[in-house]
C-alpha cells in the first residue's frame, strides 16, 4: 500500500482539506461506502481516517504531512475542541491502536471484499459464488418463468459495482443468487453498465452504487426492473422499495466526507456587566411592569440589558433552567405564558418562528387564556405579516393592545443594546414601551399599521441573505482559484462594497467555526416568508428563490443551528 512517498496503511499523518486547518488522520483502507475518485499520476491521492469525526476522505498529497515530525509546528494552527479531541484520540491511538479497532470495520470489509470479476464469472457458469455455502448464506431459488421475486433479494449481503445478471434456465432448475451482496439503505443511486445476455447481444443493466449525493430522489420508485429481454425469456429482476429514515438524517460528515464542523458552545452571558451603550444613554426606566417570552440567542441579551436599565421583568421560557440567571438579578420567574400576561402590564415576545409564536397566544395556558383588557402585547418574533396580524386581532377581541416589534441585528446586537427596532401597529403602547426600546436599541421605527413592520423586516433579511450567499460563493471561488480569503476581505474593506456584516461573516467563514450569532435555519425562514409574500404580490425574486435553496442544502446538511455564515459549506461543497 506504499506510494513514491512512502505512505502506508495505519502512517499518522496531518491531512488538510482546503479552507480548513490540517487534521490528524491516519492513511487507511478506503472502507465500501467512499467513493472511488479519479486519480491522476501527478497529483495522487490518500484515503484518510480523520480521527475525532472518526470519518474518511481522499486527500491530495501535496496536503499530507508526517503527524510526529509536524506536530510541533501544526498544533496550535486550530483551537476548536472537536480539533482537541481529535488531537487526544490520536495520541492514545500511538499508545493503544487496539482499542481502536472498532472504528475501522469498514476498512476490514473492504480488505476482505471478494474479486468481483471471479465472483460475476463463477455467476455467469452457474456456480456458487466463494464463501458462501461456508458462512452458512441463505440459499435463494426463485422462479425463472417471469420475474425474480423481491424475496430473492433478502439475504443480500454487499453490494459493489458488479453488474447482476440472471442466466436463461429452465422452469425447474433454479439460480442460486450467491453473490455476496449489502444493500446499505443510507444512499442508493443507479449507474449504467453492461451485461451480457444469453444469445450473444449486449443488454443494459443497472448497478446499485451508495452514493446519497447523486441520488435523485430520497425514495426509489416502488418497483424497479433492471434488465429485461423478453426474445430470451430473461427473468425481470425486480427490486423492492428501500425507503429510510436514516438516508434522510445522514450526518453532514458522511456528505462531505470531511471532518465534520462543530459548531462552537453558546458562551454564557455574562449578567454581571453592561454594555458602553447602555450606560451612555441615562435610560429612566418605566413604572410599567414587564414581561418576557423566550430567552434564545436575542432574548437573553434583550431581557439582560432591561434588567440592568432597571425594568421590572417577569420571564418566562420553555426550558425553565435558563431563567435562573435571571432570577439571580431580580428577574421574576413565571410558570406558563398565561401567568407572564397576568403579571404584568405589557409582554414581549421573542421566539424561534410564527408557528412557536402562535403556540403561544393560541396554545394551552398561552396569552389567550389570560385577561387581556388593557394589557400591551408586543411581537418581536420574526414572523410573516399573515400571522401578525391573526395574533393581532385575537388580542384586540380581548380588550388588548397590539405592536409587532421587528428586530434587525444579531446575538452581539442583542447583548449590545443596539439593535434596531421596526414597529407598527398600537401607537400608545409604541411609546410606553419607549424606554424599553432605548435599553435595547439604537434606533426605533414606527411605520404605522399592523404588517408594515413584518414586511419591512422580511424585504432586509431577504437583502442579508442574498449578501450572504455572494461572500460565501466569493470566498468559495477565491479559495477554489488558490487565492487567500483574507486578502479578499482586505480588500473589499477598502472599496464601496465594505460592510461590517461581510467583515464578521467573511471571518467566520476563514475560521470555519461559525459560532452562532444568528442561525442558519431562521435565515432560511425568512428567506422563506419573504418569498411567501412575494407569491401572494405576484412579484418575481429568482435570486432570492436561488439564495433560499442554498441555505435550504445547508441547513439539511445538519447546520441550521450554526450561523447563517455557515452557508459557506454549501457553496464550497
Amino acid at each position: 500500500m506504499s506510494d513514491s512517498k512512502g505512505y502506508a496503511v495505519n502512517d499518522l499523518v496531518w491531512a488538510k482539506m482546503k479552507g480548513f486547518s490540517p487534521w490528524p488522520g491516519r492513511i487507511a483502507v478506503p472502507p465500501a461506502e467512499l467513493r472511488r475518485i479519479a486519480v491522476k499520476k501527478s497529483n495522487p491521492v490518500q484515503c484518510i481516517f480523520f480521527f475525532g469525526s472518526n470519518n474518511y476522505a481522499w486527500i491530495e498529497e501535496t496536503q499530507i504531512k508526517p503527524y510526529v515530525e509536524f506536530k510541533d509546528k501544526l498544533l496550535n494552527l486550530c483551537k476548536t475542541a472537536q480539533f482537541k479531541d481529535a488531537v487526544r484520540q490520536i495520541e492514545d491511538f500511538m499508545v493503544n491502536p487496539e482499542k481502536y479497532q472498532s472504528l475501522f470495520t469498514g476498512e476490514n470489509e473492504a480488505a476482505n471484499r471478494p474479486d468481483p470479476d471471479a465472483e460475476f464469472n463463477k455467476l455467469r457458469e452457474g456456480g456458487s459464488a466463494s464463501g458462501t455455502e461456508e458462512s452458512g448464506e441463505a440459499e435463494h431459488s426463485p422462479s425463472v418463468n417471469n420475474t425474480t421475486t423481491p424475496a430473492a433479494l433478502e439475504s443480500v449481503e454487499e453490494l459493489g459495482s458488479t453488474p447482476l445478471s440472471v442466466k436463461k434456465t429452465s422452469a425447474k432448475k433454479k439460480v442460486r443468487a450467491s453473490l455476496p451482496i449489502k444493500l446499505n439503505v443510507d444512499k442508493v443511486v443507479t449507474s449504467p453498465a453492461k451485461m451480457r445476455a444469453p444469445g450473444g447481444k449486449a443488454k443494459a443493466a443497472t448497478t446499485l452504487l451508495l452514493d446519497d449525493e447523486t441520488s435523485p430522489s430520497a425514495t426509489p420508485k416502488r418497483k424497479k426492473k433492471l434488465g429485461n429481454d423478453s426474445a430470451t425469456d430473461l427473468a425481470s429482476l425486480v427490486i423492492d422499495s428501500y425507503s429510510s429514515s436514516i438516508r434522510r438524517n445522514a450526518p453532514i460528515a458522511h456528505l462531505l466526507n470531511r471532518p465534520t464542523v462543530a459548531r462552537p458552545a453558546t458562551p454564557e452571558i455574562d449578567m454581571s456587566s453592561v454594555s458602553d451603550a447602555v450606560q451612555s444613554r441615562n435610560i429612566k426606566a418605566s413604572d410599567l411592569k414587564f414581561g418576557f417570552l423566550g430567552l434564545g440567542i436575542m432574548g437573553c441579551g434583550i431581557v439582560k440589558n432591561l434588567i440592568k436599565s432597571g425594568h421590572s421583568v417577569v420571564v418566562w421560557n420553555r426550558t425553565a433552567s435558563k431563567c435562573r440567571k435571571f432570577a439571580d438579578v431580580g428577574a421574576v420567574i413565571a410558570d406558563t405564558p398565561s401567568d407572564v400576561v397576568e403579571m404584568t402590564d405589557v409582554t414581549y415576545s421573542c421566539v424561534s418562528d410564527p408557528q412557536v409564536a402562535k403556540d403561544l397566544v393560541f396554545g394551552n395556558c398561552g396569552v389567550m387564556s389570560a385577561t387581556l383588557s388593557g394589557k400591551g402585547y408586543v411581537e418581536m418574533t420574526g414572523v410573516d405579516p399573515e400571522t401578525s396580524q391573526d395574533i393581532a386581532e385575537a388580542i384586540i377581541s380581548k380588550g388588548g393592545r397590539y405592536l409587532e416589534a421587528q428586530l434587525q441585528g444579531s446575538k452581539n446586537q442583542a447583548e449590545e443594546g443596539t439593535l434596531i427596532i421596526l414597529a407598527s401597529g398600537d401607537r400608545l403602547l409604541f411609546e410606553d414601551c419607549q424606554s424599553c426600546f432605548e435599553a435595547i436599541s439604537r434606533n426605533s421605527f414606527f411605520l404605522g399599521d399592523v404588517g408594515n413592520a413584518t414586511k419591512m423586516n422580511l424585504v432586509l433579511q431577504m437583502i442579508s441573505g442574498i449578501s450572504l450567499t455572494a461572500i460565501a460563493e466569493g470566498l468559495a471561488l477565491a479559495d477554489r482559484a488558490g487565492l487567500q480569503q483574507k486578502d479578499v476581505l482586505e480588500v473589499m474593506e477598502l472599496t464601496t462594497m465594505s460592510s461590517e456584516m461581510f467583515q464578521e461573516k467573511g471571518n467566520a467563514i476563514i475560521k470555519g467555526e461559525f459560532p452562532t450569532h444568528q442561525a442558519l435555519k431562521h435565515m432560511q425562514k425568512d428567506l422563506k416568508l419573504a418569498l411567501s409574500l412575494a407569491d401572494g404580490l405576484e412579484q418575481s425574486l429568482p435570486i432570492a428563490a436561488a439564495s433560499n435553496e442554498v441555505f435550504k442544502h445547508a441547513k439539511r446538511l445538519g447546520y441550521g443551528s450554526h450561523d447563517a455564515s455557515a452557508v459557506y459549506v454549501r457553496a464550497r461543497f
